[in-house]
Protein backbone atom coordinates (compact mmCIF):
# COMPACT_ATOMS: atom_id res chain seq x y z
CA UNK A 1 0.00 0.00 0.00
CA UNK A 2 1.25 3.51 -0.85
CA UNK A 3 2.48 5.54 2.14
CA UNK A 4 0.42 8.55 0.95
CA UNK A 5 -2.57 8.46 -1.40
CA UNK A 6 -3.67 11.45 -3.51
CA UNK A 7 -7.35 12.35 -3.35
CA UNK A 8 -8.40 14.85 -6.02
CA UNK A 9 -11.48 16.98 -5.45
CA UNK A 10 -11.13 19.35 -8.42
CA UNK A 11 -14.48 18.19 -9.84
CA UNK A 12 -16.32 18.89 -6.59
CA UNK A 13 -14.56 21.30 -4.23
CA UNK A 14 -12.71 22.96 -7.09
CA UNK A 15 -15.95 23.91 -8.84
CA UNK A 16 -16.99 25.90 -5.76
CA UNK A 17 -14.33 28.46 -6.68
CA UNK A 18 -15.28 31.70 -8.39
CA UNK A 19 -14.67 31.58 -12.15
CA UNK A 20 -14.16 27.81 -12.24
CA UNK A 21 -17.02 26.15 -14.09
CA UNK A 22 -17.21 22.76 -15.76
CA UNK A 23 -19.84 21.07 -17.90
CA UNK A 24 -20.64 17.40 -17.46
CA UNK A 25 -18.42 16.61 -20.46
CA UNK A 26 -15.61 18.75 -19.02
CA UNK A 27 -15.74 16.76 -15.78
CA UNK A 28 -15.52 13.47 -17.65
CA UNK A 29 -12.51 14.69 -19.65
CA UNK A 30 -10.69 15.86 -16.53
CA UNK A 31 -11.53 12.62 -14.69
CA UNK A 32 -9.89 10.61 -17.48
CA UNK A 33 -6.81 12.82 -17.40
CA UNK A 34 -6.51 12.56 -13.60
CA UNK A 35 -6.68 8.79 -13.88
CA UNK A 36 -3.97 8.75 -16.55
CA UNK A 37 -1.81 10.95 -14.33
CA UNK A 38 -2.12 8.47 -11.48
CA UNK A 39 -4.12 10.05 -8.64
CA UNK A 40 -5.67 7.48 -6.34
CA UNK A 41 -9.14 8.97 -5.79
CA UNK A 42 -11.29 11.25 -7.94
CA UNK A 43 -14.19 12.94 -6.21
CA UNK A 44 -16.83 13.49 -8.88
CA UNK A 45 -19.37 15.67 -7.08
CA UNK A 46 -22.57 15.47 -5.09
CA UNK A 47 -25.09 13.09 -6.75
CA UNK A 48 -28.46 14.71 -7.26
CA UNK A 49 -27.38 18.21 -6.19
CA UNK A 50 -27.55 19.62 -9.75
CA UNK A 51 -28.20 18.41 -13.32
CA UNK A 52 -24.47 18.44 -14.24
CA UNK A 53 -23.59 16.07 -11.40
CA UNK A 54 -26.54 13.82 -12.24
CA UNK A 55 -25.25 13.66 -15.83
CA UNK A 56 -21.66 13.10 -14.68
CA UNK A 57 -22.40 10.12 -12.43
CA UNK A 58 -24.67 8.60 -15.05
CA UNK A 59 -21.94 8.80 -17.69
CA UNK A 60 -19.17 7.93 -15.22
CA UNK A 61 -20.61 4.43 -14.81
CA UNK A 62 -19.06 3.59 -18.17
CA UNK A 63 -15.69 5.22 -17.39
CA UNK A 64 -12.95 2.61 -17.52
CA UNK A 65 -10.53 4.04 -14.98
CA UNK A 66 -7.17 2.28 -14.93
CA UNK A 67 -5.83 3.55 -11.62
CA UNK A 68 -8.13 5.87 -9.68
CA UNK A 69 -11.25 5.07 -7.67
CA UNK A 70 -14.25 7.33 -8.27
CA UNK A 71 -15.92 8.82 -5.19
CA UNK A 72 -19.38 10.31 -4.72
CA UNK A 73 -19.65 13.04 -2.10
CA UNK A 74 -22.43 13.73 0.39
CA UNK A 75 -23.27 14.25 4.03
CA UNK A 76 -24.39 12.18 6.98
CA UNK A 77 -28.08 11.41 7.38
CA UNK A 78 -30.29 14.19 8.67
CA UNK A 79 -30.99 14.47 12.37
CA UNK A 80 -33.76 12.20 13.64
CA UNK A 81 -34.18 10.44 10.29
CA UNK A 82 -33.42 6.76 9.76
CA UNK A 83 -30.43 6.32 7.48
CA UNK A 84 -32.38 3.93 5.22
CA UNK A 85 -35.03 6.64 4.69
CA UNK A 86 -32.71 9.55 3.96
CA UNK A 87 -33.02 10.43 0.23
CA UNK A 88 -29.56 12.00 0.04
CA UNK A 89 -27.90 8.82 1.36
CA UNK A 90 -29.93 6.79 -1.14
CA UNK A 91 -28.58 8.93 -4.00
CA UNK A 92 -25.03 8.24 -2.84
CA UNK A 93 -25.62 4.52 -3.25
CA UNK A 94 -27.41 4.96 -6.58
CA UNK A 95 -24.33 6.70 -7.98
CA UNK A 96 -22.72 3.22 -7.88
CA UNK A 97 -19.22 4.52 -7.18
CA UNK A 98 -16.77 2.22 -5.35
CA UNK A 99 -16.03 5.00 -2.84
CA UNK A 100 -18.35 7.33 -0.98
CA UNK A 101 -17.04 10.33 0.93
CA UNK A 102 -19.30 11.91 3.52
CA UNK A 103 -18.75 14.85 5.79
CA UNK A 104 -19.98 15.31 9.32
CA UNK A 105 -19.80 17.93 12.04
CA UNK A 106 -16.75 17.98 14.32
CA UNK A 107 -17.29 21.39 15.86
CA UNK A 108 -19.79 21.35 18.69
CA UNK A 109 -20.79 24.90 17.75
CA UNK A 110 -22.09 23.62 14.41
CA UNK A 111 -23.90 20.72 16.04
CA UNK A 112 -25.87 22.84 18.48
CA UNK A 113 -26.22 26.11 16.53
CA UNK A 114 -26.37 25.01 12.86
CA UNK A 115 -27.82 21.47 12.96
CA UNK A 116 -29.78 22.29 16.13
CA UNK A 117 -29.30 18.80 17.51
CA UNK A 118 -27.38 17.11 20.34
CA UNK A 119 -23.79 15.82 20.30
CA UNK A 120 -25.12 12.27 20.89
CA UNK A 121 -27.43 12.47 17.86
CA UNK A 122 -24.61 13.95 15.77
CA UNK A 123 -22.36 11.00 16.61
CA UNK A 124 -25.18 8.62 15.78
CA UNK A 125 -25.69 10.35 12.42
CA UNK A 126 -22.01 9.82 11.58
CA UNK A 127 -21.86 6.22 12.80
CA UNK A 128 -25.16 5.18 11.17
CA UNK A 129 -24.35 6.69 7.78
CA UNK A 130 -20.84 5.27 7.57
CA UNK A 131 -22.08 1.86 8.72
CA UNK A 132 -24.95 1.83 6.21
CA UNK A 133 -22.67 2.66 3.30
CA UNK A 134 -20.07 0.09 4.36
CA UNK A 135 -22.80 -2.55 4.71
CA UNK A 136 -23.74 -1.79 1.09
CA UNK A 137 -20.23 -2.52 -0.11
CA UNK A 138 -18.74 0.97 -0.29
CA UNK A 139 -15.34 2.14 0.83
CA UNK A 140 -16.11 5.16 3.00
CA UNK A 141 -13.87 8.19 3.44
CA UNK A 142 -15.03 10.39 6.31
CA UNK A 143 -14.38 14.15 6.06
CA UNK A 144 -14.41 15.70 9.52
CA UNK A 145 -15.60 19.21 8.67
CA UNK A 146 -14.11 22.10 10.71
CA UNK A 147 -12.07 19.55 12.64
CA UNK A 148 -9.24 21.83 13.75
CA UNK A 149 -11.57 24.62 14.90
CA UNK A 150 -13.69 22.02 16.64
CA UNK A 151 -10.68 20.42 18.32
CA UNK A 152 -9.41 23.75 19.64
CA UNK A 153 -12.89 24.52 20.98
CA UNK A 154 -13.60 21.09 22.51
CA UNK A 155 -11.05 18.37 21.83
CA UNK A 156 -13.05 15.62 23.54
CA UNK A 157 -16.10 16.24 21.38
CA UNK A 158 -14.10 16.49 18.12
CA UNK A 159 -12.28 13.21 18.83
CA UNK A 160 -15.55 11.49 19.70
CA UNK A 161 -16.93 12.28 16.23
CA UNK A 162 -13.90 10.62 14.64
CA UNK A 163 -14.42 7.59 16.89
CA UNK A 164 -18.02 7.37 15.66
CA UNK A 165 -16.84 7.29 12.03
CA UNK A 166 -14.18 4.69 12.84
CA UNK A 167 -16.75 2.54 14.67
CA UNK A 168 -18.96 2.71 11.56
CA UNK A 169 -16.13 1.31 9.45
CA UNK A 170 -14.62 4.36 7.69
CA UNK A 171 -11.39 3.52 5.83
CA UNK A 172 -9.90 6.99 6.33
CA UNK A 173 -10.60 9.85 8.75
CA UNK A 174 -9.87 13.12 6.96
CA UNK A 175 -9.21 16.15 9.15
CA UNK A 176 -10.53 19.28 7.44
CA UNK A 177 -9.26 22.81 7.99
CA UNK A 178 -12.48 24.11 6.47
CA UNK A 179 -11.98 27.77 7.35
CA UNK A 180 -8.30 27.67 6.37
CA UNK A 181 -7.14 29.50 9.47
CA UNK A 182 -4.96 26.92 11.20
CA UNK A 183 -1.15 27.23 11.29
CA UNK A 184 1.27 24.39 10.42
CA UNK A 185 2.46 23.91 14.02
CA UNK A 186 -1.15 23.54 15.20
CA UNK A 187 -1.89 21.11 12.35
CA UNK A 188 1.08 18.93 13.33
CA UNK A 189 0.22 18.95 17.03
CA UNK A 190 -3.44 18.06 16.51
CA UNK A 191 -2.68 15.39 13.89
CA UNK A 192 -0.28 13.71 16.33
CA UNK A 193 -3.00 13.73 19.00
CA UNK A 194 -5.44 12.08 16.57
CA UNK A 195 -2.87 9.41 15.66
CA UNK A 196 -2.39 8.56 19.33
CA UNK A 197 -6.15 8.50 19.98
CA UNK A 198 -7.13 6.45 16.89
CA UNK A 199 -4.02 4.58 15.68
CA UNK A 200 -5.91 1.84 13.83
CA UNK A 201 -7.67 3.99 11.19
CA UNK A 202 -5.87 5.85 8.39
CA UNK A 203 -5.77 9.64 8.72
CA UNK A 204 -6.10 12.15 5.87
CA UNK A 205 -5.80 15.93 5.52
CA UNK A 206 -7.98 18.46 3.69
CA UNK A 207 -6.76 22.08 3.83
CA UNK A 208 -7.92 25.44 2.50
CA UNK A 209 -5.69 28.33 1.49
CA UNK A 210 -7.15 31.31 3.37
CA UNK A 211 -3.79 32.00 5.07
CA UNK A 212 -1.81 30.76 2.03
CA UNK A 213 -0.77 27.76 4.10
CA UNK A 214 -2.81 24.96 2.52
CA UNK A 215 0.22 23.18 1.05
CA UNK A 216 2.38 23.78 4.15
CA UNK A 217 -0.43 22.47 6.36
CA UNK A 218 -0.84 19.34 4.22
CA UNK A 219 2.91 18.63 4.46
CA UNK A 220 2.81 19.20 8.24
CA UNK A 221 -0.01 16.65 8.48
CA UNK A 222 1.92 14.08 6.45
CA UNK A 223 4.90 14.57 8.76
CA UNK A 224 2.52 13.89 11.65
CA UNK A 225 1.17 10.65 10.17
CA UNK A 226 -1.45 11.54 7.53
CA UNK A 227 -1.56 8.98 4.73
CA UNK A 228 -4.03 10.72 2.43
CA UNK A 229 -3.79 14.26 1.00
CA UNK A 230 -6.85 15.91 -0.51
CA UNK A 231 -6.58 18.86 -2.88
CA UNK A 232 -7.32 20.28 -6.31
CA UNK A 233 -5.33 20.84 -9.48
CA UNK A 234 -4.01 24.42 -9.54
CA UNK A 235 -5.54 25.03 -6.09
CA UNK A 236 -9.02 25.86 -7.39
CA UNK A 237 -11.69 26.05 -4.70
CA UNK A 238 -13.97 28.21 -2.60
CA UNK A 239 -12.70 31.61 -1.38
CA UNK A 240 -8.91 31.54 -1.83
CA UNK A 241 -8.86 27.89 -2.89
CA UNK A 242 -7.81 24.44 -1.73
CA UNK A 243 -4.49 22.70 -1.21
CA UNK A 244 -2.77 22.87 -4.60
CA UNK A 245 -1.90 19.37 -5.80
CA UNK A 246 0.50 20.76 -8.41
CA UNK A 247 2.65 21.92 -5.49
CA UNK A 248 2.07 19.27 -2.85
CA UNK A 249 2.65 16.28 -5.16
CA UNK A 250 6.18 17.30 -6.26
CA UNK A 251 7.04 18.23 -2.68
CA UNK A 252 6.01 14.78 -1.50
CA UNK A 253 7.84 13.02 -4.31
CA UNK A 254 10.94 15.13 -4.89
CA UNK A 255 11.55 16.61 -1.44
CA UNK A 256 10.26 13.92 0.92
CA UNK A 257 10.93 10.80 -1.13
CA UNK A 258 7.29 9.67 -0.98
CA UNK A 259 6.08 8.31 -4.33
CA UNK A 260 2.74 9.98 -5.01
CA UNK A 261 2.20 9.47 -8.77
CA UNK A 262 3.93 7.27 -11.36
CA UNK A 263 4.66 9.96 -14.00
CA UNK A 264 5.39 13.27 -12.31
CA UNK A 265 6.78 14.68 -15.56
CA UNK A 266 3.18 14.97 -16.83
CA UNK A 267 2.27 17.41 -14.04
CA UNK A 268 2.60 20.63 -16.06
CA UNK A 269 0.55 19.25 -18.94
CA UNK A 270 -2.21 18.25 -16.51
CA UNK A 271 -2.18 21.70 -14.92
CA UNK A 272 -2.51 23.43 -18.29
CA UNK A 273 -5.20 20.98 -19.40
CA UNK A 274 -7.42 21.81 -16.40
CA UNK A 275 -6.90 25.54 -16.97
CA UNK A 276 -7.76 25.22 -20.65
CA UNK A 277 -10.87 23.09 -20.12
CA UNK A 278 -12.18 25.50 -17.46
CA UNK A 279 -11.24 28.50 -19.66
CA UNK A 280 -8.94 30.04 -17.06
CA UNK A 281 -5.56 31.72 -17.65
CA UNK A 282 -2.43 29.90 -16.54
CA UNK A 283 -0.74 31.33 -13.44
CA UNK A 284 2.75 32.22 -14.70
CA UNK A 285 4.35 32.30 -11.23
CA UNK A 286 2.95 28.99 -9.98
CA UNK A 287 5.66 26.95 -8.22
CA UNK A 288 6.99 23.96 -10.19
CA UNK A 289 4.68 24.27 -13.23
CA UNK A 290 4.41 28.02 -13.91
CA UNK A 291 6.00 29.65 -16.96
CA UNK A 292 8.43 31.58 -14.75
CA UNK A 293 9.13 28.82 -12.22
CA UNK A 294 12.57 28.26 -13.77
CA UNK A 295 13.05 31.64 -15.46
CA UNK A 296 16.35 33.46 -14.92
CA UNK A 297 16.88 37.16 -15.57
CA UNK A 298 19.81 38.56 -13.58
CA UNK A 299 23.11 38.30 -15.44
CA UNK A 300 24.99 36.69 -12.52
CA UNK A 301 22.22 34.11 -12.08
CA UNK A 302 22.24 33.21 -15.76
CA UNK A 303 26.02 32.93 -15.77
CA UNK A 304 25.83 30.50 -12.85
CA UNK A 305 22.99 28.48 -14.40
CA UNK A 306 24.95 28.20 -17.62
CA UNK A 307 27.77 26.53 -15.68
CA UNK A 308 25.68 24.50 -13.23
CA UNK A 309 21.88 24.56 -13.44
CA UNK A 310 21.28 23.40 -9.87
CA UNK A 311 23.13 26.44 -8.54
CA UNK A 312 19.86 28.37 -8.99
CA UNK A 313 17.31 25.59 -9.62
CA UNK A 314 16.07 23.48 -6.71
CA UNK A 315 14.93 20.62 -8.97
CA UNK A 316 15.30 19.58 -12.60
CA UNK A 317 12.56 21.48 -14.49
CA UNK A 318 11.91 18.42 -16.67
CA UNK A 319 11.02 16.33 -13.61
CA UNK A 320 7.65 18.15 -13.50
CA UNK A 321 7.36 18.68 -17.26
CA UNK A 322 8.66 22.26 -17.21
CA UNK A 323 11.68 23.90 -18.81
CA UNK A 324 14.33 26.48 -18.07
CA UNK A 325 13.69 29.99 -19.41
CA UNK A 326 16.34 32.66 -19.92
CA UNK A 327 14.86 36.16 -19.77
CA UNK A 328 16.50 39.07 -21.49
CA UNK A 329 16.16 42.61 -20.13
CA UNK A 330 18.17 45.65 -19.07
CA UNK A 331 19.47 43.48 -16.19
CA UNK A 332 20.90 40.95 -18.64
CA UNK A 333 24.52 40.10 -19.07
CA UNK A 334 26.27 38.36 -21.96
CA UNK A 335 25.30 34.96 -20.54
CA UNK A 336 21.61 35.70 -21.12
CA UNK A 337 22.24 36.51 -24.78
CA UNK A 338 24.52 33.51 -25.34
CA UNK A 339 22.00 31.07 -23.85
CA UNK A 340 19.05 32.62 -25.69
CA UNK A 341 20.91 32.53 -29.01
CA UNK A 342 21.86 28.89 -28.39
CA UNK A 343 18.22 28.00 -27.65
CA UNK A 344 17.28 29.57 -31.01
CA UNK A 345 19.89 27.46 -32.81
CA UNK A 346 22.21 30.45 -33.44
CA UNK A 347 25.11 29.87 -30.99
CA UNK A 348 27.54 32.70 -30.22
CA UNK A 349 30.99 32.82 -28.67
CA UNK A 350 31.48 34.74 -25.42
CA UNK A 351 32.76 38.20 -26.18
CA UNK A 352 31.59 38.05 -29.80
CA UNK A 353 30.84 41.53 -31.24
CA UNK A 354 27.36 40.32 -32.21
CA UNK A 355 26.55 39.37 -28.60
CA UNK A 356 27.68 42.76 -27.34
CA UNK A 357 25.70 44.51 -30.09
CA UNK A 358 22.52 42.56 -29.22
CA UNK A 359 22.92 43.34 -25.52
CA UNK A 360 23.47 47.04 -26.26
CA UNK A 361 20.41 47.15 -28.54
CA UNK A 362 18.21 45.47 -25.93
CA UNK A 363 19.25 47.89 -23.20
CA UNK A 364 18.68 50.84 -25.53
CA UNK A 365 15.19 49.61 -26.49
CA UNK A 366 14.20 48.82 -22.89
CA UNK A 367 15.17 52.38 -21.99
CA UNK A 368 12.59 53.48 -24.58
CA UNK A 369 9.91 51.32 -22.93
CA UNK A 370 10.28 47.94 -24.61
CA UNK A 371 10.20 44.79 -22.51
CA UNK A 372 11.30 41.43 -23.88
CA UNK A 373 10.55 39.25 -20.86
CA UNK A 374 7.07 38.38 -22.13
CA UNK A 375 7.84 39.11 -25.79
CA UNK A 376 10.15 36.31 -26.84
CA UNK A 377 9.00 36.65 -30.45
CA UNK A 378 10.24 40.24 -30.78
CA UNK A 379 13.51 39.24 -29.08
CA UNK A 380 14.00 36.43 -31.59
CA UNK A 381 13.48 38.86 -34.47
CA UNK A 382 16.02 41.25 -32.95
CA UNK A 383 18.62 38.48 -32.60
CA UNK A 384 17.97 37.23 -36.15
CA UNK A 385 18.45 40.75 -37.54
CA UNK A 386 21.67 41.40 -35.63
CA UNK A 387 23.13 38.03 -36.68
CA UNK A 388 22.19 38.39 -40.35
CA UNK A 389 19.77 35.46 -40.07
CA UNK A 390 16.84 37.59 -41.20
CA UNK A 391 15.30 37.79 -44.66
CA UNK A 392 12.70 40.52 -45.05
CA UNK A 393 9.46 38.89 -46.30
CA UNK A 394 7.65 42.20 -46.90
CA UNK A 395 7.89 45.92 -46.29
CA UNK A 396 5.10 47.94 -44.72
CA UNK A 397 4.89 51.13 -46.80
CA UNK A 398 1.99 52.88 -45.11
CA UNK A 399 -1.25 52.39 -43.23
CA UNK A 400 -4.25 54.53 -42.38
CA UNK A 401 -7.07 54.01 -39.87
CA UNK A 402 -10.39 55.77 -39.32
CA UNK A 403 -13.29 55.63 -36.91
CA UNK A 404 -16.74 56.94 -37.85
CA UNK A 405 -19.54 57.44 -35.36
CA UNK A 406 -23.00 57.93 -36.89
CA UNK A 407 -25.79 59.96 -35.29
CA UNK A 408 -28.66 57.91 -36.74
CA UNK A 409 -28.12 54.86 -34.55
CA UNK A 410 -25.94 53.08 -37.11
CA UNK A 411 -23.12 51.07 -35.54
CA UNK A 412 -19.70 52.79 -35.53
CA UNK A 413 -17.38 51.82 -38.40
CA UNK A 414 -13.65 51.13 -37.94
CA UNK A 415 -11.66 51.01 -41.16
CA UNK A 416 -7.99 50.39 -42.01
CA UNK A 417 -6.06 50.80 -45.25
CA UNK A 418 -2.71 49.04 -45.60
CA UNK A 419 -0.10 49.30 -48.38
CA UNK A 420 2.56 46.57 -48.50
CA UNK A 421 5.55 45.88 -50.73
CA UNK A 422 6.12 42.16 -51.22
CA UNK A 423 9.10 41.42 -53.43
CA UNK A 424 8.55 44.58 -55.46
CA UNK A 425 4.80 44.06 -55.85
CA UNK A 426 2.54 46.63 -54.21
CA UNK A 427 -0.62 45.47 -52.48
CA UNK A 428 -3.23 47.95 -51.25
CA UNK A 429 -6.10 46.62 -49.11
CA UNK A 430 -8.97 48.03 -47.08
CA UNK A 431 -10.79 46.26 -44.25
CA UNK A 432 -13.40 46.97 -41.61
CA UNK A 433 -13.20 45.60 -38.07
CA UNK A 434 -14.81 45.67 -34.65
CA UNK A 435 -12.11 48.13 -33.58
CA UNK A 436 -9.17 49.94 -35.09
CA UNK A 437 -6.66 47.21 -34.18
CA UNK A 438 -8.95 44.47 -35.47
CA UNK A 439 -9.37 46.37 -38.77
CA UNK A 440 -5.57 46.75 -39.06
CA UNK A 441 -5.06 43.05 -38.38
CA UNK A 442 -7.58 42.05 -41.07
CA UNK A 443 -6.17 44.49 -43.63
CA UNK A 444 -2.58 43.33 -42.98
CA UNK A 445 -3.48 39.68 -43.48
CA UNK A 446 -5.58 40.50 -46.54
CA UNK A 447 -2.58 42.22 -48.15
CA UNK A 448 -0.20 39.34 -47.45
CA UNK A 449 -2.44 36.33 -48.10
CA UNK A 450 -1.93 36.25 -51.90
CA UNK A 451 1.83 35.87 -51.29
CA UNK A 452 1.80 33.87 -48.05
CA UNK A 453 -1.45 31.86 -47.85
CA UNK A 454 -0.16 30.02 -44.74
CA UNK A 455 -0.80 33.08 -42.55
CA UNK A 456 -4.51 32.24 -42.74
CA UNK A 457 -3.68 29.64 -40.06
CA UNK A 458 -2.25 32.27 -37.67
CA UNK A 459 -4.64 33.64 -35.05
CA UNK A 460 -4.47 36.58 -32.65
CA UNK A 461 -4.68 34.95 -29.22
CA UNK A 462 -4.29 37.89 -26.82
CA UNK A 463 -3.88 41.67 -26.83
CA UNK A 464 -2.69 43.72 -23.86
CA UNK A 465 -2.05 47.45 -23.45
CA UNK A 466 0.02 49.11 -20.73
CA UNK A 467 0.53 52.81 -20.16
CA UNK A 468 4.18 53.26 -19.17
CA UNK A 469 4.04 56.72 -17.61
CA UNK A 470 0.67 58.07 -16.57
CA UNK A 471 2.08 61.56 -15.87
CA UNK A 472 1.89 62.36 -19.59
CA UNK A 473 -1.81 61.46 -19.67
CA UNK A 474 -3.01 60.70 -23.23
CA UNK A 475 0.47 61.45 -24.63
CA UNK A 476 2.09 58.75 -22.48
CA UNK A 477 4.27 56.01 -23.95
CA UNK A 478 2.18 52.90 -24.54
CA UNK A 479 3.36 49.30 -24.67
CA UNK A 480 1.27 46.75 -26.58
CA UNK A 481 1.84 43.01 -26.17
CA UNK A 482 0.27 40.68 -28.71
CA UNK A 483 0.19 36.88 -28.49
CA UNK A 484 -0.19 35.09 -31.83
CA UNK A 485 -0.86 31.41 -32.30
CA UNK A 486 -0.55 28.61 -34.84
CA UNK A 487 -1.95 25.28 -33.72
CA UNK A 488 -0.67 24.69 -30.19
CA UNK A 489 2.30 27.07 -30.60
CA UNK A 490 2.14 30.68 -29.45
CA UNK A 491 4.58 33.58 -29.56
CA UNK A 492 4.55 37.12 -28.19
CA UNK A 493 5.56 40.38 -29.82
CA UNK A 494 5.76 43.90 -28.43
CA UNK A 495 5.37 47.43 -29.78
CA UNK A 496 6.04 50.75 -28.02
CA UNK A 497 4.97 54.23 -29.08
CA UNK A 498 3.28 57.39 -27.85
CA UNK A 499 0.49 56.34 -30.24
CA UNK A 500 -1.43 53.21 -29.24
CA UNK A 501 -2.26 52.44 -32.88
CA UNK A 502 1.41 52.62 -33.90
CA UNK A 503 2.42 50.40 -30.94
CA UNK A 504 -0.26 47.89 -31.99
CA UNK A 505 0.90 47.99 -35.62
CA UNK A 506 4.52 47.24 -34.65
CA UNK A 507 3.45 44.22 -32.55
CA UNK A 508 1.04 42.97 -35.25
CA UNK A 509 3.63 43.17 -38.03
CA UNK A 510 6.30 41.47 -35.89
CA UNK A 511 3.90 38.63 -35.08
CA UNK A 512 3.34 37.82 -38.77
CA UNK A 513 6.99 38.47 -39.63
CA UNK A 514 8.27 35.98 -37.04
CA UNK A 515 5.87 33.29 -38.25
CA UNK A 516 7.23 33.67 -41.79
CA UNK A 517 10.86 33.69 -40.58
CA UNK A 518 10.32 30.40 -38.79
CA UNK A 519 8.68 28.95 -41.91
CA UNK A 520 11.81 29.83 -43.89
Amino acid sequence: MKPVTIYDTTLRDGTQGEGFQLSGLDKLRIAKRLDQFGVDYIEGGWPGSNPKDVEFFQEAKSLELKHAKLAAFGSTRRANVKVEEDPQVRLLLEAETPVVTIFGKSWELHVTEILRTTPDENRAMIRDTVGHLVKNGREVVYDAEHFFDGYKDNAEHALSTLKAAADGGASCLVLCDTNGGTLPAEIAEICKAVREHLPETAMGIHTHNDCELAVANAIAAVDAGASQVQGTINGYGERTGNCNLTSVIPILQLKMGIEAVPELEKLRDLSYFVDDVSNNPHFARAPFIGRTAFAHKGGMHVNAVQKLARSYEHILPTSVGNKQEILVSELSGQSNILLKAEQLGMPLEKGAPEALAILSKIKEMEHEGYSFEAAGGSLELLIRRELGKYKKPFEAKEYHTSFRQYRDGHKPVCEATVKMDVGGEMELTVAEGHGVVNALDIALRKALLPFYPEIAEVSLVDYKVRILDGHDATAAMTRVLIVSGHGKKTWSTVGVSENIIEASWIALVDGIDLFLQRRG
